[in-house]
């Protein structure tokens, strides 16, 4: 468990610039220039996150249950995980309806996805890791909120844009609900429905 507490510190802490030291970042990106910067954050993120994930993996070996996940907790979060994968799609392009409402779908589709795995799992370990994220994504979504947007108030909504982001979403949920969940973490999400 400890190694799991590290690596997300390590990854929380590096996403958290931009939400308690906003002054310091650009500080730091003035004296070391924009590419030293993001390949320090880059190193540092990554860090965190491989040592997160092995220290998960290593967690779940003995996990310690909270509670027994209910069925009807597992279906509400397969549905709000396509809602979280279409949010991702919808980060990019920037003249898609839902982007150019929502503004940071990314940061709300993290807080999606932290809040839907609360409800299909029950251990010790996912308990810390998908509520950090959610109270981290809750910040963060606030701290985005007050920046800049970075796409003018005058961008037309592309209908194309916005179609091509809720199938690829939609596509990729699938892929990964039914295969690639099961393939990259070891747990399939219908696991606990058979």
């Amino acid at each position: 468990m400890a190694l799991f507490l590290i690596g997300l510190v390590i990854f929380l802490c590096s996403h958290s610039c931009r939400i308690f030291a906003e002054p310091w970042r650009t500080k730091m990106i003035t004296q070391l220039g924009e590419k030293k910067w993001k390949g320090l954050y880059t190193i540092i993120s990554l860090t965190g996150f491989v040592v997160m994930v092995v220290g998960y993996g290593q967690a779940r070996q003995n996990p310690i249950l909270l509670w027994q996940p209910t069925s009807a907790g597992i279906h509400l979060a397969l549905v709000l995980n396509l809602f979280t994968f279409i949010l991702l799609a919808s980060s990019s392009p920037t003249n898609n309806a839902i982007r150019l409402k929502v503004k940071h779908p990314m940061i709300l589709g993290v807080k999606v996805w932290a809040l839907a795995h609360l409800f299909a799992n029950g251990t010790l370990v996912d308990l810390i890791l998908f509520s950090s994220f959610l109270i981290w994504a809750v910040l963060d979504f606030r701290s985005a909120r007050k920046r800049p947007f970075d796409v003018p108030e005058s961008a037309v909504i592309s209908k194309k844009a916005t179609f091509i982001s809720v199938i690829s979403g939609i596509v990729v949920w699938a892929i990964f609900v039914f295969w690639l969940h099961e393939v990259l973490i070891g747990v399939s999400p219908f696991m606990h429905l058979r």
